[in-house]
């Protein structure tokens, strides 16, 4: 099979297409055959040795996977061969083929395309699961989005909008502001040209968010602090910026506010029942038309690299796949 192989720590350019042997179900497992494959932040740091995960190299990146079910390991039953699956798979997903547990793949419905599909798992499961699970974000509550044009961040804008809050989106140009409007943000705000901070006072009467979700980091997270509302709670998604930031405990003490961490792929192993119940939820909610995720590009398997950097230059808005011939 062909696969993208990561052979040094460096970045993309260390990305080469490969021929590797096809890969063959141990028990537990299926091989699916890969239709398409979500890029993430997340594998921009993997290839570089800065994710919290680090596999031994060689290894082919990539996490999350729609395709076939081609064959089955010992003891499995479901998913059956030839059904529609998306999967997480930590790493692998940029290949023709992955070995993957039975119990990380989840039935496609129809009348989703396998772009679609695996570009969903992630980016939504990570937001759906950080708001209502992790932040208990409620109906007619004001959440404040960074990063709101991203994989991510749009996701949230949509399911918080679902759920009922006012959203505040923030971005870096009117072009990706105005998708996060398309996508349900009641209020923008570009953070080149305003004061993100003083904006949300405006906008809340001085209240501030009582969610923020941040994939960011850094000054934003830091900035963040100072619009949070009395008993907000500030969602810590990842570091995009760079810089972990440093919680000054006193801001929390005197807001009663929190600062709640997701490591949303942790619950695969930890407790399985929260991904399971939240991707229900949300393939229901496609299913419904309450979901239209956003894909801004495609890009053939070889050009994964390519891909990839369109996520760290920030050329991409909403979700990018690789999808193989």
């Amino acid at each position: 099979m062909k696969a993208i192989l990561c052979t040094e720590l460096s970045g993309p350019d260390a990305l080469r297409l490969a021929d590797l042997p096809n890969p063959t179900p141990g028990p537990g497992q299926v091989v699916v055959g890969i239709r398409a494959c979500g890029v993430n932040f997340a594998d921009t740091l993997i290839v570089q040795g800065k994710y919290q995960e680090k596999p031994p190299l060689p290894f082919v990146p990539g996490a999350e996977i729609a395709g076939d079910v081609l064959a089955l390991g010992e003891g499995v039953s479901h998913p059956r061969v030839g059904q529609r699956v998306a999967a997480l798979c930590d790493t692998g997903g940029f290949a023709e083929q992955v070995a993957v547990d039975a119990t990380r793949c989840v039935p496609l419905p129809d009348g989703i395309s396998y772009e679609t599909a695996a570009g969903f798992l992630i980016a939504y499961g990570t937001s759906h699961v950080g708001l209502t699970h992790r932040a208990g974000l409620q109906s007619g509550e004001t959440l404040l989005v960074h990063g709101a044009a991203g994989g991510v961040g749009l996701a949230a804008v949509e399911i918080g909008a679902l759920l009922g809050a006012t959203v505040i989106a923030t971005a870096s140009s009117a072009e990706k502001l105005a998708l996060a409007q398309h996508y349900g943000a009641t209020h923008t705000i570009d953070y080149t040209q305003e004061n993100f901070v003083d904006r949300v006072k405006a906008i809340t009467g001085g209240r501030g968010a009582d969610v923020i979700y941040d994939p960011v980091g850094g000054d934003v997270f830091d900035q963040s602090l100072r619009c949070i509302a009395w008993e907000g709670r500030l969602l810590v998604i990842g570091f995009a910026s760079g810089r972990i930031p440093q919680i000054p405990a006193g801001l929390l003490l005197v807001k009663n506010a929190s600062a709640v961490g997701l490591y949303w792929g942790a619950y695969a192993k930890r407790n399985p029942a929260v991904l399971t119940d939240s991707l229900v939820t949300l393939f229901g909610w496609h299913a419904a038309g309450k979901l239209k995720p956003h894909i801004s590009a495609t890009y053939p398997l070889a050009e994964t690299g390519e891909a990839l950097r369109a996520l760290m230059e920030r050329r991409s808005t909403g979700k990018v796949v690789v999808v193989t011939s």
